[in-house]
């Protein structure tokens, strides 16, 4: 029994935490609109 509830909780927590992670993924896409990382300045090589 005891098993069974450890498992629900987890099921649980790794359920909420990919929520968690896919919200944060979307407003990272949000808030760089399809933008490359920028390039470094290059100077007199």
């Amino acid at each position: 029994m005891a098993q069974d509830d450890r498992a629900e909780r987890l099921k649980a927590a790794l359920r909420a935490n990919l929520k968690r992670r896919k919200a944060q993924a979307r407003g990272r896409d949000t808030a760089k609109p399809s933008s490359e990382e920028p390039q470094p300045k290059r100077g007199s090589d």
